[in-house]
């Protein structure tokens, strides 16, 4: 089921979307098989920590998070992959590992990797693992205000 949180707020700004449900599957790059969608549009989120503060990312189903590399794109010493507690603690409407790339509705700060810019849309998880939606990048990027880095 979608995050209602996110559904009323994409309503609120009059963003056009579409969900597609899907069989259950266990990471990114399998919905994205499972949805016929190509893996470098089909975002995955991954929750990091950054001393104090949580911290989002978002990349392609295809891409992995390089802990190095984002180190030094964001000046940061200090950065851990989220636990499955911490996940459900930020989105507890969600379902662990099927955050929506709106990190923006859960006070924290998104980094996109530049990658996910070069497509016209933009698919994800919204809350839960068996429905994913779709909308354009543009629009996803108007409400998020991401930080675009290479990671």
């Amino acid at each position: 089921m979608i995050s209602q949180k996110l559904r009323s707020y994409l309503d609120n700004h009059q963003v056009l979307y579409q969900t597609k449900p899907h069989v259950p599957t266990a990471d990114a790059m399998r919905t994205a098989q499972a949805t016929h969608t190509p893996g470098r549009e089909f975002a995955k989120t991954v929750l990091i920590k950054a001393n104090d503060r949580m911290l989002m990312t978002v990349m392609p189903s295809t891409d992995r998070v390089h802990l190095d590399e984002l180190k030094q794109a964001l000046g940061e010493q200090n950065l851990a992959l989220a636990t499955e507690d911490e996940m459900l603690a930020a989105f507890p409407d969600c379902e662990v590992g099927a955050m929506p790339p709106f990190g923006n509705l859960y006070n924290m700060e998104v980094f996109v990797n530049e990658h996910l810019r070069r497509d016209e849309k933009i698919s994800f998880n919204a809350g839960s693992h068996d429905e994913v939606m779709q909308m354009s990048y543009q629009d996803f990027e108007r409400l998020v205000h991401p930080h675009v880095v290479h990671f």
